[in-house]
């Protein structure tokens, strides 16, 4: 029966000798050696559960605003006219909604464009001075004024939207011309009423849009401005990629003293205006079912739709124009584009009929070089066609039947059938000497031995 055996006691004074050389310092705090490492760039901070929870809302966030604006505007004017068109016929079921006092029709739609600047003003000022690094004169002159812009535009189009119904219209009963009597002896005015509501719902789901942009990359910032920091301490100009470079050193305190001041509540409100245009969306199909003809409502929504592109995509992004577009400020953290992860495989190695494998030579030995290897073994193995009339008149009917055996290890022995045959055609006869240097390694002895039984 096996007994454990017991460990035999030392000497007294032998300890030190009898001990095994070791590879690791002992004693050694882990945290004091990682701080003696040179050279190497610093790490993020632990993020936190709650700091996970918020970027997940971030993100649902971001999916929710930044929905593709082409297909968001054609679904606008697209809406607006079929829904519309339907319910001028065929009158939809009333709902909460169809109410003119609904709660949301008087607290928020009437008040829509309060409620639209009660988000997006100190959105813009809190990320603008954040980009133009505590500029506060380049805030009041290339940022501020697009909210001042945007105010002009829904000022005077919903004052002509009331003055075209004022003097296109008549009062339901005779001896009434203007709009203020009629309404106020208790009769109707018929008029052209160009929808108000769609227009400003519309128009404001829009510069929400266009102006919550400097969210997208913020939250990469605090890296560059990590980097940046430790480059500076250290004056490595090594990378050159980081666009924070060439910011002076009082520009780059004041964007880190901004940044991590301001954004919490960026982020805060960044929440707000996604969901205050979900409100405007919502509130957009209840104005489509029950309230203004067709003609009306799509009328004011290409106003709308207008308006915005005339004044974001065809007038702020001109350079030498103020008001500056949204998210330009002393440096551009947009547009850094993150390199690709992971190894993707190249169509021109796997198909026989590439140019590259057009180009290699029939016995294989170009193939090592082509293939890209990890510590001295191909990654994957490439596809190297047999010829099969150059082969039969040189090994006869043993190749002819090897090429076209049909058994798992076939793809494997063409390779190795391949290997083998020398500069003049023949098979070579020098045991595992193969052309091919990949399939000389110990991990394919049981191909060869499997081909050498084959050959014999």
């Amino acid at each position: 029966m096996a007994t454990k055996r017991k460990p035999t006691p030392s000497a007294p004074g032998a300890g030190n000798a009898a001990r095994p050389q070791m590879n690791f310092r002992q004693g050694l705090n882990d945290t004091a050696a990682r701080s003696e490492a040179k050279g190497t760039r610093p790490t993020a901070t632990p993020t936190s559960i709650r700091e996970v929870l918020t970027m997940m809302v971030l993100h649902v966030c971001k999916k929710i605003i930044f929905f593709d604006t082409g297909l968001k505007v054609a679904l606008y004017l697209g809406s607006l006219f079929i829904v519309s068109l339907i319910g001028d016929f065929l009158p939809y079921p009333k709902t909460y909604l169809a109410r003119t006092d609904n709660l949301f029709n008087v607290y928020f739609v009437k008040l829509g464009w309060a409620w639209t600047l009660l988000f997006s003003f100190p959105y813009l000022a809190m990320t603008s001075v954040t980009l133009c690094c505590g500029n506060n004169q380049r805030l009041l002159r290339n940022h501020l004024p697009r909210l001042g812009i945007a105010t002009v535009c829904w000022f005077v189009w919903t004052k002509l939207f009331n003055v075209i119904e004022a003097s296109y219209g008549r009062c339901s009963t005779r001896g009434f011309d203007a709009k203020t009597a009629c309404l106020k002896a208790g009769h109707l005015w018929n008029g052209f009423d160009i929808s108000g509501h769609a227009f400003i719902l519309i128009y404001s789901s829009l510069v929400l849009m266009e102006e919550a942009r400097p969210i997208i990359g913020w939250e990469g910032i605090k890296d560059l401005l990590r980097n940046e920091e430790h480059n500076r301490s250290n004056n490595d100009n090594s990378q050159t990629s980081n666009p924070l470079k060439g910011l002076k050193d009082e520009d780059l305190k004041a964007l880190k003293y901004f940044y991590n001041r301001f954004t919490p509540t960026i982020r805060l409100l960044f929440i707000g205006m996604t969901m205050l245009q979900l409100l405007w969306d919502v509130m957009l199909v209840g104005t489509m079912l029950y309230h203004h003809r067709m003609v009306e409502k799509v009328l004011s929504g290409i106003i709308a739709v207008v308006t915005w592109f005339v004044t974001y995509r065809a007038w702020y992004p001109i350079p030498t124009v103020l008001p500056d577009p949204v998210g330009k400020g002393l440096f551009n953290y947009q547009s850094i584009v993150k390199p690709e992860i992971g190894l993707r495989r190249r169509n021109s190695l796997l198909q026989p009929g590439s140019s590259s494998a057009a180009g290699a030579n029939p016995n294989g030995a170009g193939s090592s070089k082509e293939i890209p290897k990890f510590m001295g073994m191909p990654l994957y193995a490439a596809r190297q066609p047999v010829y099969p009339s150059a082969t039969a008149t040189n090994t006869g009917t043993g190749a002819s039947s090897l090429e076209g055996s049909g058994q798992p290890g076939s793809f494997v022995s063409s390779h190795l059938f391949s290997s083998r045959i020398g500069s003049s055609g023949g098979i070579s006869s020098g045991g595992s000497n193969y052309s091919n240097a990949d399939f000389n390694h110990p991990s394919y002895a049981r191909y060869r031995s499997r081909f050498e039984r084959y050959e014999s």
